[in-house]
């Protein structure tokens, strides 16, 4: 039985569609070796940044011993950011201290922010002191932070920090490149960099948990054995409950 020979219009369809097939696998081929070039790149930063923190360390630990060898004590460099946490709510909020918790972005009890310490912001902190917790977090407390509590705002979306292309899209333009993926992040947060400002207004507002084993006493300082002030170091202990 002859052969019945395909038609032109089939024919053309068919060569259009593997035509278009080619494109698409060539397409992502491409897209596939970029991720995969993106995540090299990813992790040299972040091998670059460990072996910063750690030479700084060694430098640190160097100076003091010196120091001690010669009968001094080394006075560490000031802390450049802070963490702070609001702990109480809106009741009995006077209007000052209310808008200048606006202006921190602590809302809501519970939620927290990173901000550079300056003269300014010394100022405002003393004013809403008794409404919050701050502190000086580690390394690893603002890792943490960031990996388990971080959410970006994208075009006045609250999304979550589940790759490093939602970093890239928040961030790129804002720092000129800078900063494309979350320990980029770490980096000027930690470091107080260049572009602390655009990752920390970036970032939303830290919605944490109730301190699991509750709250000692929200209304005296944390020097008199309650919880409102600056815990400097010790803030570590109170994240570590509520994250």
């Amino acid at each position: 039985m002859p052969r019945v020979p395909v038609p032109e219009k089939q024919k053309k369809a068919q060569a259009a569609a593997s035509k278009v097939a080619a494109k698409a696998a060539t397409e992502d081929a491409e897209k596939a070796a970029k991720l995969a070039d993106k995540r090299r790149q990813y992790m040299k930063k972040a091998a670059a940044y460990n072996k910063q923190y750690k030479a700084e360390t060694n430098t640190l630990k160097a100076l003091k011993s010196t120091a001690e060898k010669a009968g001094n004590f080394y006075s560490e460099p000031g802390a450049k950011f802070a963490f702070v946490v609001r702990i109480r709510g809106i009741n009995d909020v006077a209007p000052k201290p209310r808008k200048i918790l606006q202006l921190l972005r602590l809302r809501q009890i519970h939620t927290g922010v990173f901000i550079k310490l300056n003269k300014a912001t010394l100022n405002m902190l003393k004013r809403v002191e008794a409404f919050v917790a701050w502190g000086y977090p580690s390394l690893s407390t603002v890792r943490q932070l960031l990996y388990k509590r971080g959410y970006l705002n994208v075009k006045g979306n609250r999304i979550p920090i589940s790759e490093n292309a939602v970093v890239e899209e928040a961030l790129e333009k804002k720092t000129k490149g800078n900063v494309v993926c979350i320990e980029d992040m770490v980096n000027q947060i930690f470091t107080a960099g260049d572009n602390f400002s655009e990752v920390s207004h970036a970032l939303w507002p830290f919605k944490l948990s109730t301190p699991n084993g509750g709250i000692t006493y929200k209304n005296s300082h944390f020097v008199e054995g309650g919880d409102y002030g600056n815990r400097e170091t010790l803030i570590n202990g109170l994240l570590s409950r509520m994250i």
